[in-house]
């Protein structure tokens, strides 16, 4: 539980007041490796890739290679056992995984100021391409990861296939799941939030939370980042391919909106200290994830929202469904008032302007909280979640209204949040089950979060009675993978019986259908 702003622990005050005092150090852009002060001579106390490697962002000719230096990663000043200069960091990319051929190498600059994280942007590789990539500093070499540029926007596909997860609590289980995900055979991971957890909660498994206080400054997130990180299951499918990644709520506090801070512990909180925290949870995010430059920080605003195409078959969207929104009722008699914002203004007309304007087969929408009606009570009474888009009503509608005036086809979201999977149609009135279907959700569930879940729960059995779009459930941990084609695309949904301990095998508990041109759920295979 967080601390109301009365009781903020002095410590948590004042270092976030640190981050105001530097915002200017925060916002700036990186140096390049050939500044001046950049030390190649350099020996660390220990093995500096402890964190892994990651690649993610592709574009045709390229994509963004992270890692992050830390030779006590855990330390705890937050500084991962690294001096306080800036180091030069090499790297290479390869047509093969021995670096026979390497095509492409550089320098990039690490700074103390950004946790001496490394996002190196290649460009000049050919596209849909597989590459293999390393970093070197003070003699070491980091670990190879694979990776793949996208294809161009002209190329006619007949296949992609990717995967998607969210919502990865230490405490609750083992990432497992990310062990099966590193063996799939996988273009690109989509990561809808939740990549840590803010809390200071122990759990009853045996991997409690570092810090073991919740997050509040950047040294705590920091911490928490590189305890997450040092994960292997999750190393490995970081090096098996390309990610692209953004935050929801935890990867800041619970339920935070906008200048919000979360309304069921804190309602009265000052914003001008919780957009402190965000800066410092901001930055640790972009420091451990592999984003470009253009979604760096800037104090308490981020770039999330943004667009990547994959030949002429995928058009991916992904929202940012925090910073822009309204704060959360209490009362949902008002979950249709017309004004109320998820996108905000600008960030919804981007994104009806380029659905509007795609020429893709398959418009999939990357979203962090669902969008489909969900009533929660059994009977003629409905009950709605006011942190999902049932509580901006009048905002989904908007955008469904957009999408059927613009004839957007064969569109797609795909949502984490929620712990739990569905599929369901996206209905243009869902109190009329007849009205025209505008896309189909995939509700895709946990890596670890609420623990090992089960088959079938007692939500579940009200949601298929009480929202007939949703066609199925289940409540498992795992991830699920799009198959996108031609005239056809199916998510399967990979689950895993337990996360309370390591060694779970992994199934797919159904496959689920949309064919093109047809919006809506064509047929469940179990």
């Amino acid at each position: 539980m967080s601390q109301s702003p009365l009781t903020l622990p002095r410590r948590h005050f004042l270092a976030l007041g640190g981050v105001a005092a530097g915002a200017a150090m925060l916002g700036a852009e990186p140096a390049s490796a050939s500044s001046d002060g950049a030390d190649d001579r350099i020996t660390l106390p220990g093995y500096a890739f402890t964190l892994g490697v990651a690649s993610g962002d592709p574009l045709p000719d390229g994509m963004v290679l992270w890692t992050r230096l830390a030779p006590d990663p855990l330390a705890l000043d937050g500084l991962g056992g690294m001096p306080e200069r800036a180091v030069n960091v090499r790297w290479e990319v390869a047509e093969d995984e021995k670096f026979h051929r390497v095509v492409r190498r550089g320098v990039e600059r690490a700074t103390a100021a950004w946790g001496h994280s490394v996002h190196a942007e290649v460009h000049g590789l050919r596209p849909d391409r597989v590459y293999w990539y390393r970093f070197r500093v003070a003699g070491q070499v980091s670990p190879v990861g694979r990776t793949r540029t996208a294809p161009r926007p002209d190329a006619a596909l007949r296949s992609l296939t990717f995967a998607f997860a969210s919502c990865q609590a230490y405490t609750d289980g083992y990432f497992t799941a990310y062990e099966h995900m590193a063996r799939e055979d996988l273009d690109l991971v989509v990561h809808l939030g939740d990549y840590i957890y803010e809390g200071g909660g122990a759990g009853s498994i045996g991997r409690p939370h570092l810090p073991a206080v919740e997050t509040f400054t950047l040294t705590d997130y920091r911490i928490r980042y590189s305890q997450y990180k040092l994960d292997p299951a999750l190393q490995a499918a970081h090096r098996s391919a390309p990610w692209v990644v953004a935050p929801d709520d935890h990867d800041v506090e619970n339920n935070w909106a906008g200048d919000h801070s979360q309304p069921d512990t804190e309602p009265d909180q000052d914003p001008a200290v919780f957009r402190l925290r965000r800066a410092a949870a901001y930055q640790a995010y972009y420091e451990n994830l592999p984003l470009r430059r253009s979604s760096m920080p800037r104090g308490p605003e981020m770039q999330v929202y943004r667009r990547l195409t994959f030949g002429d078959l995928l058009q991916l969207d992904v929202l940012d469904t925090r910073r822009f929104r309204d704060q959360q009722l209490t009362d949902q008699s008002l979950r249709w008032e017309a004004n109320r914002q998820m996108l905000g203004a600008k960030q919804e007309a981007w994104l009806l302007a380029g659905l509007g304007a795609s020429t893709a087969r398959w418009n999939v929408l990357g979203n962090q909280v669902f969008a489909m009606e969900a009533d929660h009570t059994d009977g003629p009474t409905e009950t709605f979640g006011m942190d999902t888009w049932d509580g901006y009503a009048a905002a989904r509608q908007r955008l469904f209204d957009g999408l059927a005036r613009r004839d957007v086809d064969n569109f797609l979201v795909i949502t984490g949040d929620a712990h739990r999977s569905v599929a369901a149609d996206l209905k243009l009135d869902f109190a009329n089950p007849t009205s025209r279907t505008v896309g189909t959700e995939f509700l895709g569930t946990a890596i670890s979060s609420g623990g090992n879940g089960q088959d079938m729960d007692a939500l579940g059995v009200t949601w298929l009675a009480e929202n007939p779009h949703m066609k199925f459930h289940n409540s498992q941990r795992g991830y699920q993978v799009c198959h996108l084609g031609r005239h056809e695309m199916h998510t399967d949904y990979r689950v895993v019986p337990f996360v309370n301990a390591p060694g779970a095998p992994i199934t797919t508990r159904a496959s689920v259908y949309v064919q093109s041109g047809r919006p809506g759920v064509a047929h469940v295979s179990a």
